[in-house]
Parts: structure tokens; C-alpha cells; sequence
């Protein structure tokens, strides 16, 4: 059983890149786990409809040749119901209960993800109805990741 957060992009603020790994370290005390990246593509200077379109296909295809067939793909959206930290827990251990070994959380670049990675997605999953920066997004992904292992664990973590 492994979980992966597979991102477009690096953290370039050293204070959320060590958050990060701070949670990635504390996760993999519990189980597998990996943070994977893969490179962003410049903004367009126009974000005309076909510009984004190119942006997008592109992460996307980087994105894809990283995720194996038989890998758990949870997609992050804005727009996709928001577990507890409760529920996340559960379905983690529902999937590994259920053989589903390799789970990889996808989070887009600045302009999210392409239809071809949603389509490929399991599921889709939001964190908050408010915007985060892309960054910011990874440390609360990985932190919800560790306080799920915890409380699949029977370890109590502090608030």
C-alpha cells in the first residue's frame, strides 16, 4: 500500500517545500508514501481558449505517463465534494482493505487539470471551496494525508 501525491510543479517557497517534506516524513513513519512532480508549463502571455488548451494537454501528458494502469486516481478539483478528514481516512482504508494498493492523489498546475487526466480519475476530490495557492494546496493535501494514516492507525494527533 502506497500513497502518492503527484503534482504539477515545484514547490519553489522553501517554507512550503519543508512543510511538505515535514509531512511526507511523518506519513511514511505510517506507510509508503512519495511526492512526485513533474514540470510545469509557462503561462501563456494570452490565455487565449487554445493557448490553455495546449498548457493543459501537455501537463497532462506528463501526468499520465507517471500514474500506472492499475493505480487509484483521485483527481483535486475545486469543484468536487470535500471529504472529512473523517472520510478521507475511510475511503484510504477502504481501498487498501478492498486491494486497491497504489493510491495517487493528482493536483493540476495554475490552470488545473485536463480533461484527459479527470476522465482518467477514479474520483474527484476538493479540499476547500475556498482557493489556495497551488503550494499551499500540497501541504494540506500532505497533512491530510498523515492525519488520515494517523486515525486509520488508532494514534491520536493533536490538533
Amino acid at each position: 500500500m502506497a500513497l502518492t501525491i503527484l503534482c504539477v510543479g515545484k514547490a519553489r517557497e522553501k517554507f512550503y517545500a519543508d512543510a511538505i517534506a515535514e509531512y511526507m516524513k511523518r506519513l511514511s513513519t505510517l506507510m509508503p508514501c512519495a511526492v512526485c512532480e513533474v514540470p510545469d508549463e509557462p503561462e501563456p502571455r494570452q490565455l487565449s481558449d487554445a493557448a490553455v488548451e495546449q498548457v493543459l494537454r501537455t501537463e497532462a501528458a506528463r501526468l499520465l505517463a507517471r500514474i500506472s494502469a492499475h493505480a487509484y486516481l483521485i483527481a483535486l478539483c475545486v469543484d468536487a465534494p470535500q471529504p472529512t478528514s473523517e472520510m478521507l481516512a475511510a475511503k484510504i482504508q477502504t481501498l487498501f482493505v478492498s486491494g486497491r494498493s497504489d493510491i495517487v492523489f493528482v493536483l493540476g498546475g495554475s490552470l488545473g487539470l485536463h480533461e484527459t487526466v479527470l476522465s482518467r480519475a477514479d474520483e474527484r476530490m476538493g479540499l476547500s471551496r475556498m482557493t489556495f495557492p497551488h503550494q499551499l494546496a500540497r501541504v494540506l493535501l500532505a497533512e491530510q494525508l498523515y492525519r488520515a494514516a494517523k486515525i486509520n492507525a488508532g494514534q491520536r494527533y493533536h490538533k
